[in-house]
Order: structure tokens, then sequence, then C-alpha cells
């Protein structure tokens, strides 16, 4: 088993999650870069946060129309785990392969800190580690990760239960003061309507070792893992 971590121009957390990978959690991953088209020895991909081309246009805008996210798609369509962290997230709607849009930031800077998840489903590949309910934490880092979609795809997203994880407090309780982007809904993580890919603003890999001060973003890629194994 060998998942490829996607490199673009930008990409700066692909150290990161290859250590995770390969030190914490013990399986097989490769950087492969973005020019590479064949992805068919991998079981699956995740594409790590940065600044994919500065952020030009709009984050994820010029990465999304890369040729390797052809290969990508065929990945999902494969039913292969695609997980998007941060700018991931926001290449993965940029390229249709999660719905709605990342925006900038409702109070207009970058943010830096730890937040508090809700687990909102453990029916995924990412999340089967988890209890539905569970709160966890998790740091962001992004300016652009309010996430918008029209009201007929939230609902959609709500009756199918394609949210991933909110933004809470520490009690589990979904406020607009913990809020740290604006996200409608306190949305901080989705999944595809076939389940198998997700995105999320907040970086797992930053909080996989408890002296980074959390570990509960570890349990995403096991997750990840186990799903690939038992398939």
């Amino acid at each position: 088993m060998t998942i490829a971590i996607i490199q673009f121009g930008g990409s700066n957390c692909d150290l990161d999650v290859l250590h995770v990978l390969e030190d914490v959690v013990g399986t097989d991953a490769e950087l492969v870069w973005y020019k590479e088209h064949d992805l068919d020895k991998y079981e699956g991909a995740i594409i790590p946060g940065g600044f994919s081309y500065g952020d030009y246009l709009r984050a994820g805008a010029i990465a999304s129309r890369t040729p390797i996210m052809d290969s990508i798609k065929k990945m999902a369509d494969e039913g292969k785990p695609i997980m998007g962290i941060c700018n991931g997230f926001q290449i993965l709607t940029e390229s249709g392969l999660l719905d709605g849009a990342l925006t900038t930031n409702e109070y207009p800077k970058f943010r830096c800190e730890w937040t508090n998840l809700r687990v909102e489903t453990n029916d995924s590949p990412f999340t089967s580690a988890f209890k539905k309910g569970e709160v966890i934490r998790i740091p962001i880092a992004h300016m652009e990760g309010n996430f918008y979609a029209d009201e007929a795809t939230l609902s959609k997203m709500e009756d199918n239960d394609l949210v991933a994880f909110r933004y809470v407090d520490s009690e589990g309780h979904v406020t607009e003061e913990v809020n740290p982007n604006g996200s409608q809904e306190n949305i901080a993580g989705i999944l595809s309507g076939n389940r198998n890919v997700m995105g999320l603003m907040p970086h797992p890999e930053r909080a996989s070792e408890e002296v980074l001060g959390s570990n509960d973003g570890i349990r995403m890629f096991k997750s990840m893992v186990e799903y690939i194994s038992s398939r």
C-alpha cells in the first residue's frame, strides 16, 4: 500500500504529511510532483496544504486545472480515498470533486490557531476511528477558509450526512463566536457524494503527535489506511 502526496509549486505541508504517514502511522507514502500523470499504482492520495501557485486568481484555482487532477478524479471514480487539507480542500472544490467554495475569511485576515471540531459522521474512510459527536482539537492556518454553498447544496449535504466536521466550542456547541472564518453552518470539512473524497481546512498532520499539543489528527490518517487495507 502506498499513498501519494501531491506536490504543487507552493505546497508547504507535504513533508509534514509524509512524516506522519511514514513515521507515525507506519505506512508507505511518496511525494508526487504535479507533472506526473499516472497515479494507478497508488491506493490513495492526499493533497496537502500550502499556497499552490501563490493563490493567484483564487486559492486552488490554478492547481485544479493541472493534468494531475484528471488522475485524481480517476482515483476518486475508482473508489480510492482522496483527502484534501487546507489548500488541498480548496483545490478539490475548484476541481469539482467537492461541492461549495472556499472564500476569504469573514474578517479578512490570516487565522492561525487551535480549533475545536465536532465529528459529524464516522461513516467515511477518514473518520471511522472517531465517535460521532466527539470533540477534537486540530489547528487551522488559512486566509481563505470561509466555506460557502447555496441553500440546495447545504440541504443535500445535511440530508446525506456529508458534513464531516464543524467548528464548535470545547463542549461541542456550534456558536458564531467559535467560527474562525465565517463558514456557513460552522462547516470545517465535507465529504463527496460517494464519501471517498474529503476536504477540510484544519491541519490534522499538525495534530498527530502529543508533543505538538494534540494527537487527534492521527486518527484521520489511520482511518484512511484501514479503509485502504479493507478494500
